[in-house]
């Protein structure tokens, strides 16, 4: 497939006229047909690297259900051959502990509780307590000692909620029929998702040359139908923090909300800041910081899917909630968007939580820090190649030298998974406990010379664009959210 030449014969068209072409495909069968095809050849070979190895299709219910213990044995087949990478530190974020005895005894913690729901308190309190002993415990590690929150399944859902509490309230108490939010264009895209659930207004904002938030820019961007105003503690892509208070001075100013996404540091920055690091203020010390969101399976060490939505006040969190008084069914109160949801995930967190403590998160976030420090410095040696930003460890590079989608699947070949970034081109890695392990640094900075020697070498021969560099070579944007929808399709077609 010659997805590049594809991308080329784009490039040279002015981008309305290519527009113009891509609206018009189905009025041109031969070029549909071989967009299709293009289309088709690239997704059959990324889905067939997706193929779990070992593990047999079932397309359909089996006439009769098979051995329970021949099918643990295909499971753990096929999840051996998808850990090597990640056990190994081969992988950008995804896993943040993965210390096989601390696995063990989050899979114990849920064992415990796999059949509990929260929805039904009456039932199992326990698991109710946990979730309020999980957002106690992360208001008060974020210095939000009277803040409130729930429990949510991720950082998405975090930032659903919080986005929908400002909408709810901008609606009923200024009668706002679009509300809007003014997010940083490196906010992460789940503000964009909840724009578009939730009928809410995006306004991106450009950031400023060492990719933080410029609030002069968001302070002109806020008009009076602006219900929040976000910064990222850290950012997803570039891995810095937006200047939070400078922020929040603005949405006081105004007398709007100030939302914080820590879904990245909240765990990790209380502590590096305690360590010594230079960490600007982010929480809820910050006068006009209403709401955060932290992800505690992320460097909390949880099991995955949790995180937690703080506010600083329950008057606010209110507005998160559904409650229903005239269902047939009877009473009905939900606060998050699930109905019923895994207890033993809560169970999991709170163990984890616990397990840690204050000492534990120290030490692991000193053993990050000293590890990112190696890898970012090692990368600022390398001819070529510069770190965007001022990162603590999440780290983004580029290259002068060579094309860094190049480097990234030369990187790929050398078994690493990494993100690919975009405006600008880049890379970034996510520092874990993975990469504190003896000689993963060394093996990450060693393979990313010879990547990057190898792309330097290959410049100018043909060659497939990866998926993650199309959005910023391709001039029409439907082109790439079409393939990435029928990405989404093939992953879930049996």
């Amino acid at each position: 497939m010659d997805l590049e030449r594809v991308q080329r014969a784009l490039a040279r068209l002015p981008s309305g006229l290519a527009a113009a072409l891509y609206r018009g495909l189905k009025r041109l069968p031969p070029v549909a047909r071989r967009i299709e095809q293009e289309y088709d050849e690239m997704l059959a070979s990324v889905m067939e690297e997706l193929r779990p190895a070992g593990l047999p299709e079932s397309p359909r219910l089996p006439t009769e259900g098979r051995d329970r213990q021949a099918l643990l044995e295909v499971m753990r087949t096929a999840l051996e051959g998808e850990e090597r990478r990640w056990a190994a530190g081969y992988a950008s974020g995804a896993v943040y502990h993965g210390d096989p005895e601390h696995v063990g005894f989050l899979n114990a913690a849920y064992g415990l509780h796999s059949q509990s729901n929260p929805l039904h308190a009456d039932l199992w309190p326990s698991t109710v307590r946990f979730e309020a002993d999980i957002v106690s415990m992360t208001a008060h590690m974020l210095n939000g000692a009277g803040a409130v929150g729930t429990v949510t399944s991720g950082g998405t859902e975090s930032i659903l909620l919080a986005m929908k509490a400002y909408r709810d309230r901008a609606r009923t108490d200024r009668g706002i029929a679009r509300p809007e939010i003014v997010i940083p264009v490196t906010a992460h895209a789940a503000f964009d998702k909840a724009a578009e659930y939730f009928g809410l207004v995006p306004v991106r904002v450009p950031v400023d040359d060492g990719f933080r938030a410029d609030p002069a820019a968001m302070a002109e961007a806020v008009t009076r139908n602006t219900a929040v105003v976000v910064g990222s503690a850290p950012s997803f892509a570039h891995g810095v923090v937006d200047p939070i208070a400078d922020l929040a001075a603005v949405a006081a100013e105004r007398g709007i909300g100030m939302h914080v996404d820590a879904c990245l540091g909240g765990f990790l920055l209380p502590w590096a800041e305690r360590l010594g690091h230079d960490v600007e203020p982010f929480d809820f010390r910050v006068e006009g910081v209403t709401s955060m969101s932290a992800d505690t399976h992320k460097y909390g060490y949880a099991a995955k899917g949790t995180s937690v939505v703080l506010y600083r006040d329950r008057a606010l969190r209110r507005h998160q909630y559904f409650t229903s008084a005239d269902w047939p069914g009877g009473l009905y109160a939900s606060p998050t968007l699930a109905g019923s949801r895994p207890g033993g995930l809560s169970a999991a967190c709170w163990a984890a939580m616990v397990a840690t403590g204050e000492q534990g998160y120290l030490d692991a976030t000193r053993c990050i820090l000293e590890t990112a420090a190696v890898i970012k410095d090692g990368i600022g040696a390398m001819e070529g190649m510069r770190v965007l930003g001022d990162p603590l460890w999440v780290i983004a590079f580029a290259s002068d030298r060579a094309d860094i989608y190049r480097i990234m699947e030369s990187m790929s070949a050398r078994g690493w998974s990494l993100n690919g970034l975009q405006r600008p081109p880049a890379i970034h890695l996510a520092v874990t406990l993975r990469h504190t392990v003896d000689g993963v640094a060394e093996r990450f900075l060693t393979d990313l010379a010879g990547a990057a020697d190898e792309a330097a070498d290959s410049a100018g021969t043909e060659g497939g664009v990866p998926l993650y560099g199309m959005a910023a070579s391709f001039p029409v944007r439907g082109v790439v959210e079409d393939l990435l929808e029928r990405y989404l399709d093939h992953l879930y077609d049996a």
